[in-house]
């Protein structure tokens, strides 16, 4: 492949290590860069390749998470972190995934066939950011709040719940996610651990099944392009995480909103006012 091609790749997987775990939206991210800007499916021959090109960087994406919570999912394995009442253990992460992952098995085909547009991602980005405000807005009156492991599975479950919306393409899992937890009385940095390990078997498990079935469209001649881009999207979250988690607790959800309505007017002018992506 050309050297230009490869950079594309490592953009896009740059784009997607930032966006994926921070709550601003991966999939708004990707319609504004790849569909109305870079456009991976000419470099890679049609939309289902593109399409396979964004579930294998954002595998890169899940691995770094994993990587960076490795010792937590070690723990939450062990016989002493099963048998202890203030440790987060796999049945709240169990709760947390249940709603999210019958809902995505129900209308995953109505969701790929109806929702993946940038009219609706563009109501996915307003509405979360609108949560977000929300949940920041609550936490000022809340005293004491808890870390990850004083979560109750009662916490998991409106968490889970809550996470369904993320369904919606723009939406955001971890808007929605960390949203909710500080609304149940989470502090920011306890409701983003859970959000990101909760994230890791959920989205491991769609990437995988959507990758079984797409895995024709890796090609020798585009290999070196799913490589490139799974690297930078691994590198770059890996960076992203560490960073977010260094942040949230200082500056909180509103900042990211804010950007949200920001990104929102943008690709709406583009959109709407320059038709840039209407085939999108």
């Amino acid at each position: 492949m050309e050297l230009f091609e490869l950079i594309k790749a490592f953009i896009l997987g740059v784009v997607e290590g930032l966006t994926e775990f921070a709550p601003i939206s991966s999939t708004g991210h990707q319609i504004l860069v790849d569909d109305m800007w870079l456009h991976s499916s000419e470099v890679l021959g049609s939309k289902e390749s593109a399409n396979t090109f964004k579930i294998v960087i954002q595998l890169g994406s899940i691995f770094a998470a994993a990587w960076i919570f490795r010792h937590r999912f070690i723990e939450m394995l062990s016989v002493k972190n099963a048998k202890s009442e203030h440790r987060l253990k796999l049945s709240h992460v169990f709760i947390g995934l249940l709603p999210a992952g019958i809902a995505g098995l129900l209308f995953d085909d109505f969701i790929d066939e109806h929702l993946f547009s940038v009219p609706t991602v563009l109501v996915g980005l307003a509405l979360g950011a609108v949560l977000m405000i929300v949940a920041d807005l609550y936490a000022r009156k809340v005293k004491n709040p808890i870390s990850v492991d004083g979560i109750t599975h009662k916490q998991a479950l409106i968490i889970g719940l809550t996470q369904v919306l993320a369904l919606w393409p723009g939406f955001s899992r971890s808007g929605s996610t960390i949203s909710a937890g500080v609304l149940t009385k989470m502090s920011h940095k306890g409701a983003s651990d859970f959000t990101f390990i909760m994230a890791v078997p959920i989205m491991a498990a769609a990437s995988a099944k959507s990758l079984l079935s797409n895995y024709q469209y890796i090609t020798s001649d585009t290999i070196w392009f799913y490589i490139v881009g799974f690297i930078a999207a691994f590198i770059f979250g890996l960076l992203s995480i560490r960073l977010f988690l260094e942040l949230i607790g200082r500056i909180k959800l509103i900042p990211f909103a804010i950007y949200r309505l920001v990104l929102v007017a943008i690709i709406a002018i583009l959109y709407f006012g320059f038709g840039i992506g209407r085939h999108i």
